[in-house]
């Protein structure tokens, strides 16, 4: 086989892949909800969404941002990375996690995008982000603990009045939950970071 036509068909399965994971975060999302005896149109109001996104959203119709996600992670008590690494209908957690390379479950973040690199509930949800908008976004709270290790670029980290910390290849910075806390990029070349997030 060519490589032009293991290339067309490696993208079919990248986006098979990523249509698989926007359809399991989508029934993640419903079925936390109905645990929480929420209708569409209530998660849509504490969420600060219309009910029609939150309706395509469940579906696995729409994909939604990080900051999109994460409104709906506070309104349902828990985070966008556990709702990310969720597996609706798991019959039990499996002791072990494997995400190969590309796979995982994309979600749009700023100029970049956000994979969640475990799936099922866990202690720790690591999520790798690659490439990030150079001007700030909202602040994220969250009750779980939280690192930020940067593997590429350079990035700054607002922690409010924690103060703003600019990391470089090889930094880790590590917060504490409830600590508000956004970033961007310092210039427009690439970054990655490695974001692990205490689930517990």
């Amino acid at each position: 086989m060519g490589r032009a036509a293991g290339t067309h068909l490696n993208s079919h399965a990248v986006e098979a892949s990523a249509e698989d994971g926007v359809r399991r975060l989508g029934a993640a999302i419903r079925q936390l909800r109905r645990q929480r005896q929420l209708t569409l149109v209530q998660l849509a109001g504490r969420a600060g969404l219309s009910h029609p996104f939150l309706s395509q959203v469940e579906r696995g119709l729409a994909r939604p941002s990080m900051s999109s996600l994460h409104r709906i992670a506070q309104a349902l008590g828990t985070t966008q990375q556990a709702l990310m690494a969720a597996e609706p209908g798991a019959p039990a957690v499996s002791p072990v996690s494997l995400v190969r390379a590309g796979d995982g479950e994309p979600l749009d973040h700023g100029d970049g995008h956000a994979r969640s690199l475990v799936r099922g509930r866990r202690a720790m949800y690591p999520v790798e982000f690659t490439g990030a908008a150079l001007t700030y976004d909202e602040y994220y709270t969250h009750a779980g603990d939280e690192l930020v290790h940067v593997v590429e670029g350079e990035i700054e980290v607002d922690l409010d009045d924690q103060g703003r910390h600019l990391l470089r290849p090889g930094d880790t910075l590590y917060y504490a939950g409830g600590t508000p806390h956004r970033w961007r990029a310092v210039n427009a070349g690439p970054s990655r970071l490695l974001v692990v997030q205490d689930g517990r």
